[in-house]
C-alpha cells in the first residue's frame, strides 16, 4: 500500500532485557531485528517505506545485510527520544517528522511470531475498515475472557456479580489487552491526538504464540526456546 510507511523502533539500553534486538536469537544467530527485518522484507513491495528509527549502533551494523531492500532506510533517532524515561507521546509526535506517508504502521521486533501474512492481513483490514469503514485506526490486541480483579476496587470488573457472581467465562465481556505488535494509524491522527491511534480503532486479534510479547529476560528466553525448537524440527524433517 503505496499510502502506508512502516515505522520500525529499537532504541538501545534495554535493562530489562540486555540486549534483546541485537543478540543472537535464532538457532542461525540471527537476532530479533534480523528476524524482524526478514519478515519486513517480504511486505517490502505492500508499503511506501520501511523506517528503521534506532540509536543503537548494533541495530546500524545489521542494518547493513538489509540494504538491498529499496524501499528501507535508516534514521538515527536522537537519544533523547531513547531513554527509558522518555514519554510515549513525545516519540508519537517525533513520528510523524521522519515518515513520508499519510498512514503509519507502527510495529516491534519484540513480537518474533507475528509475521509478514499477519502485516498484511492487517493492511488489508485496514484498508476496509478505515479508507472503506467506521474505524480511524487499527491495534493488535489479545482477548482476555478470565475474571479480571480490581485490587483498589476490590471487584471482579468484567461481570455484573449481583445478577451472577460466577457466570460461565465464554458469558464474560471480553477485554482485550494492547500487545504492541503493532498500531495502523494516519497522520492525520499523530499530528491532531498526538497517538498512535484515533478514537475508534478496530481490532486485530492475536492468538497462540502470536501474543508473545518480549519485555522481561524470560521474555526473551521462553521466546527463544520456543523459536529454535520449531527450526530445529523444520530442519530434522529436510
Amino acid at each position: 500500500m503505496e499510502l502506508v510507511s512502516v515505522f520500525f523502533p529499537l532504541r538501545a539500553g534495554s535493562s530489562r532485557a540486555v540486549g534483546k534486538n541485537t543478540r543472537p536469537f535464532r538457532l542461525d544467530g540471527r537476532s530479533l531485528f534480523q528476524h524482524k527485518m526478514e519478515q519486513l522484507e517480504k511486505i517490502s513491495k505492500n508499503v511506501a517505506e520501511i523506517v528503521i528509527s534506532t540509536n543503537d549502533e548494533e541495530v546500524i551494523a545489521q542494518f547493513e545485510g538489509f540494504k538491498i531492500i529499496d524501499n528501507a532506510r535508516l534514521v538515527r533517532r536522537p537519544d533523547v527520544l531513547c531513554n527509558s524515561t522518555t514519554k510515549v507521546k513525545d516519540l508519537i509526535d517525533y513520528v510523524p517528522t521522519v515518515v513520508r506517508s499519510d498512514h503509519i504502521f507502527w510495529l516491534h521486533a519484540t513480537s518474533p511470531f507475528v509475521d509478514q501474512s499477519d502485516y498484511l492481513s492487517a493492511l488489508d483490514l485496514y484498508t476496509k475498515l478505515v479508507f472503506s469503514g467506521p474505524n480511524d485506526s487499527l491495534m493488535s490486541v489479545s482477548r482476555l475472557q478470565q475474571f479480571i480483579w480490581s485490587d483498589s476496587r476490590k471487584a471482579i470488573i468484567n461481570c455484573d456479580r449481583a445478577v451472577n457472581p460466577w457466570p460461565n467465562t465464554q458469558d464474560l465481556e471480553p477485554l482485550y489487552e494492547i500487545n504492541h505488535a503493532f498500531y495502523i494509524s494516519s497522520r492525520h491522527n499523530y499530528l491532531t491526538l498526538s497517538d498512535r491511534i484515533g478514537t475508534n480503532p478496530a481490532l486485530y486479534e492475536m492468538h497462540g504464540l502470536k501474543k508473545i510479547d518480549i519485555d522481561w529476560e524470560e521474555d526473551f528466553i521462553l521466546a527463544q526456546n520456543i523459536i529454535r525448537s520449531l527450526e530445529q524440527v523444520k530442519n530434522d524433517e529436510l
